[in-house]
Parts: structure tokens; sequence; C-alpha cells
């Protein structure tokens, strides 16, 4: 697992896991190392793809991309890292767009996610509750991509974003916010919490992310 500590559950028997190569230069040494990886306890395993990509890179990371695709497991790729997008139809089923935070250009309402659903029918949504309230704190445009898309959503990534769009603990307002569309997202969706925080509240941090999906949702590993 590579760049931001993620920390992820799904229900008591299972373990989970997200692979990421969250740069450009980190995808060729993680593809290398993935038929050397043992994932027998896990599963659910995802691989989040390189948040971003210079132009000239593009081929070269669909051609790795493609043999992560070869599992089967779900490939999270912001929309904006997709400078061709219509190449990206090349992943299949395997391809989940995720909604994206207030920086990027592209990809955080549903009227976006309509547009890359339209060349992309194939593909699933990773949605990031925490990106679509960063984007729209009354949760409005959130309800509306669940409401469009919830048929979509493969994985949820769950955490507090700041304004500078850093992963932060849940607080008590953005609790609050996630309650409000909870129950528009599938119950039995792997959830991953992006949360930073110590391995001394991680309990604590799931107790949380629980509280904000509802008490429907199903118990927390951590599977670690």
């Amino acid at each position: 697992m590579r760049g931001v500590p993620t920390f992820v559950f799904r229900r008591p028997s299972c373990r989970s896991g997200p692979e990421a190569a969250l740069r450009q230069e980190e995808l060729l040494p993680l593809v290398r190392e993935l038929e050397a990886l043992d994932l027998k306890a896990f599963d659910y395993v995802s691989f989040h793809a390189p948040s971003s990509m210079e132009r000239s890179f593009e081929e070269t990371a669909l051609r790795l991309l493609a043999q992560v695709a070869s599992h089967a497991w779900p490939i999270v790729v912001h929309p904006d890292a997709m400078h061709t997008p219509a190449e990206w139809a090349r992943l299949g089923d395997c391809l989940c767009i995720e909604n994206m935070d207030k920086r990027k250009p592209i990809g955080q309402t549903a009227k976006d996610l309509a547009g890359i659903f339209h060349v992309l029918p194939r593909a699933s949504l990773c949605f990031d509750i925490g990106h679509a309230r960063q984007v729209d704190p009354t949760m409005s445009e959130a309800s509306s991509i669940l409401h469009h898309f919830s048929s979509r959503i493969r994985q949820l990534h769950v955490s507090e974003v700041n304004s500078k769009s850093q992963h932060d603990c849940l607080s008590v307002e953005s609790i609050l916010a996630f309650q409000k569309v909870s129950h528009l997202i599938p119950a039995d969706v792997p959830v991953i919490l992006e949360s930073r925080v110590e391995q001394s509240v991680v309990n604590d941090e799931i107790r949380n992310a629980l509280d904000a999906l509802s008490a429907e949702r199903p118990l927390a590993s951590t599977g670690d």
C-alpha cells in the first residue's frame, strides 16, 4: 500500500485491501510487484491508478493497468487523469471513476459524471463522500450523484476533506452531513476509510464512520 494511509472495512468476516500508485512513477514498480504479493487474506482488493499523469504517459499507464485488470480488480481513476477518455474503455468494467474534490477541473458533479459515463458506459463509480461534501457542504450535489448513479457504486471512500483537499478525521459536522445521504448508498458497498489517523484511534474512527453511514452498515474490520 502506498500514499495516504488507508484503513479498509467491510464486515467482520472480510478483509479488504487497496493497492495504490498515487504518483505516475510508482505505477510500474507496483505492477511489477503484484504477482509476488500475498493477498490471500483479502476478499476484496482494489487498485488506485496515479492521481495525475502526463499525456505522454497515458498509453504506458493503460498497458500497465491492463495487467491489473487481468485480476478483475476495480481500478480507481481520477477523471482529469484521463487525457483521452475513450481509450480507457479498454479496461472494461474494471474501470472505476472517482468523483473529485474542488481542486480538480472535472468530475465533481452529477453532470460531469454523466458525460464521463456516456463515453465509458461500462465504468463504475468510486463515490468519495468527503469530496462531495467539500464541493457542496449542503450535500445537494452528493444527493444528485447518488440519485443518478447509486447503481454504479463499486466502492465508497470516507473521510473529512479539508479546504486544502487533505483527508482528515471525521468531525461531528461531517458525520451529520454524511447521514443526510447515507440511505442512498447501497449497504453492501466496500468502504475505504481514508482518514489520516494514528493506529491507536483507528477503531474510534471506524465507529465514527459507521455512525456517519447509519446503523444499518455492516460491522467493521480493519483488514490489517
